[in-house]
């Protein structure tokens, strides 16, 4: 895969399912401290992941409604916006597996801040129609830069087109060039490899 051999000199990448399903991303959210994963996750999918993944990530199945949990929170390695209607015990164990401090908002107005919104430590990109005054709040909030933007040749569900960390991206094919150097300069990959972006 793509992910592999531009990932798997430098972090483990995992092939698993969850809920049986190939939608690992909009269903599963985490960072370098935790992963947490919905209620429909099976039990053998759950512990393929515990045995693949180093012991300092926590593993947490949630109970929680809301089930596609990348759809309905985003995170970095310090703070987390969650969907307003997510459960309060969620709440808590998003801020407790993922040692984040956790904010209930939305972007744009809509409460799928996982759909709308990828975050690093390094920076952020929000919905386009997020207003200039949104973006100052939730930059503040997050502790990182933020940019209203697109991928895809102008999707606004930027979190079903880019996966992203502090070093590398990767978009979907129709992604422009300049969304590519968007994405580039928010969340600082230029001083990366030039083969940052994938």
């Amino acid at each position: 895969s793509v992910f592999e051999s531009e990932l798997a000199d430098d972090i483990p990448v995992v092939h698993c399912s969850i809920a049986e399903s190939r939608l690992v991303g909009r269903m599963t959210v985490g960072n370098k401290k935790g992963l947490l994963v919905p209620n429909t996750t099976t039990d053998k999918e759950l512990q393929h992941l515990r045995d693949s993944l180093p012991d300092s990530v926590k593993v947490k199945r949630v109970d929680e409604r809301l089930s596609a949990l990348g759809n309905c929170i985003v995170t970095n390695d310090h703070v987390a916006l969650v969907h307003t209607d997510l459960d309060k015990e969620t709440e808590e164990i998003v801020a407790d597996v993922l040692g984040v401090e956790v904010f209930r908002q939305t972007i744009a107005g809509n409460a799928l801040v996982g759909s709308y919104c990828a975050l690093t430590n390094q920076g952020g990109m929000v919905h386009p129609k997020t207003s200039l005054e949104d973006q100052e709040e939730l930059s503040s909030l997050l502790q990182v830069p933020l940019v209203a933007g697109t991928v895809n040749r102008g999707s606004d569900v930027i979190g079903a087109g880019m996966v992203v960390n502090d070093w590398a991206a990767f978009c979907g094919m129709d992604t422009t060039s300049t969304e590519l150097s968007v994405i580039e300069n928010i969340f600082k990959l230029q001083t990366t490899e030039p083969s940052a972006i994938v």
